[in-house]
Protein backbone atom coordinates (compact mmCIF):
# COMPACT_ATOMS: atom_id res chain seq x y z
CA UNK A 1 0.00 0.00 0.00
CA UNK A 2 1.44 3.30 -0.65
CA UNK A 3 1.73 6.06 1.74
CA UNK A 4 1.76 9.51 1.20
CA UNK A 5 2.44 12.84 3.53
CA UNK A 6 -0.37 14.62 4.64
CA UNK A 7 -0.15 18.02 4.92
CA UNK A 8 -3.59 18.39 6.98
CA UNK A 9 -3.70 18.93 11.43
CA UNK A 10 -2.28 16.30 13.36
CA UNK A 11 -4.51 13.72 13.71
CA UNK A 12 -4.74 10.56 15.76
CA UNK A 13 -8.34 8.76 16.02
CA UNK A 14 -10.95 7.69 16.62
CA UNK A 15 -11.75 9.32 19.90
CA UNK A 16 -14.15 10.17 22.57
CA UNK A 17 -16.81 12.94 21.68
CA UNK A 18 -16.47 14.01 25.47
CA UNK A 19 -19.00 15.96 26.83
CA UNK A 20 -17.65 17.65 29.72
CA UNK A 21 -19.59 19.95 31.76
CA UNK A 22 -18.70 22.37 34.82
CA UNK A 23 -20.11 25.59 36.71
CA UNK A 24 -18.64 29.07 38.04
CA UNK A 25 -21.06 30.10 41.06
CA UNK A 26 -24.73 28.75 39.65
CA UNK A 27 -23.28 29.22 35.72
CA UNK A 28 -23.53 25.52 34.16
CA UNK A 29 -22.15 24.67 30.98
CA UNK A 30 -21.58 21.26 28.95
CA UNK A 31 -18.70 21.89 26.40
CA UNK A 32 -17.73 18.50 23.82
CA UNK A 33 -13.81 17.87 23.36
CA UNK A 34 -11.85 15.62 21.27
CA UNK A 35 -8.37 16.04 23.00
CA UNK A 36 -8.91 13.98 26.22
CA UNK A 37 -7.93 10.93 27.54
CA UNK A 38 -6.62 8.71 30.43
CA UNK A 39 -2.76 10.05 31.16
CA UNK A 40 -2.01 7.42 34.39
CA UNK A 41 -3.66 4.72 36.18
CA UNK A 42 -2.41 5.47 40.07
CA UNK A 43 -3.60 7.99 41.14
CA UNK A 44 -6.06 7.73 38.04
CA UNK A 45 -5.81 11.09 36.15
CA UNK A 46 -6.52 12.30 32.85
CA UNK A 47 -7.02 15.90 30.74
CA UNK A 48 -8.93 17.67 28.64
CA UNK A 49 -7.78 20.17 25.91
CA UNK A 50 -9.21 23.28 25.81
CA UNK A 51 -9.01 26.56 23.50
CA UNK A 52 -8.99 29.79 25.88
CA UNK A 53 -11.38 31.60 23.53
CA UNK A 54 -14.17 28.97 24.76
CA UNK A 55 -16.54 29.97 27.38
CA UNK A 56 -15.57 26.76 29.25
CA UNK A 57 -11.83 27.95 29.76
CA UNK A 58 -12.33 30.38 31.91
CA UNK A 59 -15.03 28.49 33.84
CA UNK A 60 -12.88 25.19 34.65
CA UNK A 61 -9.72 27.43 35.01
CA UNK A 62 -11.62 29.33 38.05
CA UNK A 63 -13.29 26.28 39.03
CA UNK A 64 -10.68 24.04 38.81
CA UNK A 65 -13.15 21.20 38.08
CA UNK A 66 -15.00 19.78 34.95
CA UNK A 67 -16.44 16.36 34.78
CA UNK A 68 -16.19 13.87 31.67
CA UNK A 69 -18.92 12.23 29.84
CA UNK A 70 -18.55 9.26 27.72
CA UNK A 71 -21.22 10.08 24.70
CA UNK A 72 -23.88 7.48 23.54
CA UNK A 73 -25.46 7.36 20.10
CA UNK A 74 -29.05 8.59 21.53
CA UNK A 75 -26.67 12.01 22.62
CA UNK A 76 -24.88 12.57 19.66
CA UNK A 77 -26.78 15.14 18.12
CA UNK A 78 -26.70 17.03 21.31
CA UNK A 79 -22.83 16.62 22.26
CA UNK A 80 -22.07 17.95 18.32
CA UNK A 81 -24.66 20.82 18.99
CA UNK A 82 -22.86 21.52 22.49
CA UNK A 83 -19.61 21.76 20.32
CA UNK A 84 -20.79 24.10 18.35
CA UNK A 85 -22.45 26.62 20.21
CA UNK A 86 -21.19 29.17 23.09
CA UNK A 87 -22.54 29.02 26.72
CA UNK A 88 -21.94 32.07 27.00
CA UNK A 89 -24.96 32.62 24.76
CA UNK A 90 -27.72 29.70 25.53
CA UNK A 91 -27.97 26.97 28.43
CA UNK A 92 -26.98 23.94 26.38
CA UNK A 93 -28.69 21.52 29.46
CA UNK A 94 -32.14 23.11 28.45
CA UNK A 95 -31.63 23.68 24.53
CA UNK A 96 -30.64 19.95 23.86
CA UNK A 97 -33.22 18.88 26.71
CA UNK A 98 -30.57 17.40 29.22
CA UNK A 99 -30.71 17.11 33.06
CA UNK A 100 -28.23 18.35 35.30
CA UNK A 101 -27.58 16.13 38.04
CA UNK A 102 -25.24 17.05 41.20
CA UNK A 103 -22.19 15.02 40.84
CA UNK A 104 -20.90 13.31 44.09
CA UNK A 105 -17.35 14.81 44.92
CA UNK A 106 -17.66 17.69 42.48
CA UNK A 107 -19.49 20.83 42.15
CA UNK A 108 -19.85 20.77 38.26
CA UNK A 109 -23.29 18.82 37.55
CA UNK A 110 -23.43 15.63 35.71
CA UNK A 111 -25.22 14.96 32.68
CA UNK A 112 -27.94 12.56 33.87
CA UNK A 113 -28.50 10.87 29.96
CA UNK A 114 -25.04 9.83 29.68
CA UNK A 115 -23.81 6.24 31.15
CA UNK A 116 -20.16 6.89 32.28
CA UNK A 117 -18.47 9.91 33.66
CA UNK A 118 -15.60 10.99 35.62
CA UNK A 119 -15.52 13.85 38.08
CA UNK A 120 -12.14 15.52 38.02
CA UNK A 121 -10.45 18.16 40.04
CA UNK A 122 -7.64 20.39 38.11
CA UNK A 123 -3.91 19.84 39.24
CA UNK A 124 -2.36 21.92 36.38
CA UNK A 125 -2.76 23.80 33.51
CA UNK A 126 -0.63 23.48 30.33
CA UNK A 127 -0.67 26.10 28.04
CA UNK A 128 0.11 24.15 25.06
CA UNK A 129 -0.09 26.19 22.15
CA UNK A 130 -4.11 26.68 20.33
CA UNK A 131 -5.13 25.02 23.10
CA UNK A 132 -4.59 24.45 27.07
CA UNK A 133 -4.35 21.25 28.83
CA UNK A 134 -6.03 20.97 31.99
CA UNK A 135 -4.84 17.75 33.82
CA UNK A 136 -6.89 16.38 36.36
CA UNK A 137 -7.45 13.86 39.29
CA UNK A 138 -10.19 11.53 38.45
CA UNK A 139 -12.11 12.09 42.04
CA UNK A 140 -14.93 9.79 41.44
CA UNK A 141 -16.37 7.75 38.75
CA UNK A 142 -20.33 7.75 38.29
CA UNK A 143 -21.52 4.58 36.23
CA UNK A 144 -25.28 3.96 35.08
CA UNK A 145 -25.93 0.45 37.38
CA UNK A 146 -27.09 -1.02 33.68
CA UNK A 147 -24.05 -1.16 32.53
CA UNK A 148 -22.39 -3.55 35.51
CA UNK A 149 -22.99 -7.34 34.91
CA UNK A 150 -23.68 -9.55 38.01
CA UNK A 151 -19.71 -9.99 39.25
CA UNK A 152 -19.85 -5.52 39.62
CA UNK A 153 -17.67 -5.19 35.88
CA UNK A 154 -18.40 -2.57 34.03
CA UNK A 155 -19.61 -3.35 30.48
CA UNK A 156 -18.95 -0.54 28.46
CA UNK A 157 -20.50 -2.76 25.32
CA UNK A 158 -23.81 -1.69 27.35
CA UNK A 159 -22.99 1.86 26.61
CA UNK A 160 -23.72 1.77 22.76
CA UNK A 161 -20.79 4.97 22.60
CA UNK A 162 -20.03 6.57 19.51
CA UNK A 163 -16.27 7.39 18.42
CA UNK A 164 -15.37 10.71 16.47
CA UNK A 165 -12.77 10.95 13.55
CA UNK A 166 -11.78 13.31 11.45
CA UNK A 167 -14.81 14.95 11.45
CA UNK A 168 -17.32 12.56 11.48
CA UNK A 169 -18.97 10.58 14.28
CA UNK A 170 -19.31 6.95 14.34
CA UNK A 171 -21.18 3.71 16.24
CA UNK A 172 -18.91 1.42 17.94
CA UNK A 173 -19.40 -1.77 16.72
CA UNK A 174 -18.53 -5.28 17.97
CA UNK A 175 -16.47 -6.54 20.32
CA UNK A 176 -13.15 -8.05 19.14
CA UNK A 177 -11.44 -9.62 22.29
CA UNK A 178 -10.75 -8.89 25.48
CA UNK A 179 -7.03 -7.48 26.55
CA UNK A 180 -4.80 -10.43 26.80
CA UNK A 181 -6.35 -12.50 24.57
CA UNK A 182 -3.65 -12.44 22.19
CA UNK A 183 -1.42 -14.78 24.52
CA UNK A 184 -4.38 -16.37 26.56
CA UNK A 185 -4.24 -20.25 26.39
CA UNK A 186 -7.27 -22.42 24.74
CA UNK A 187 -9.36 -23.88 27.27
CA UNK A 188 -9.31 -27.70 26.67
CA UNK A 189 -12.18 -28.21 24.63
CA UNK A 190 -12.70 -24.51 22.66
CA UNK A 191 -12.62 -24.26 19.00
CA UNK A 192 -9.49 -23.20 17.35
CA UNK A 193 -9.88 -19.08 15.97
Amino acid sequence: MAKVHWKGSTLLAPVPPAMVTCSRGDEINIITVAWTGIVNSQPPKTYISVRPSRHSHEMIRASREFAIHLTPKKLVRAADWCGIHTGAKVNKFERCHLTPEPASVISAPLIAECPVALECRVTDVIPLGSHDMFLADIVAVDADERLLDGEGKLRMERADLVAYAHGDYYELGRRLGAFGFSVAKKRPGSKKS
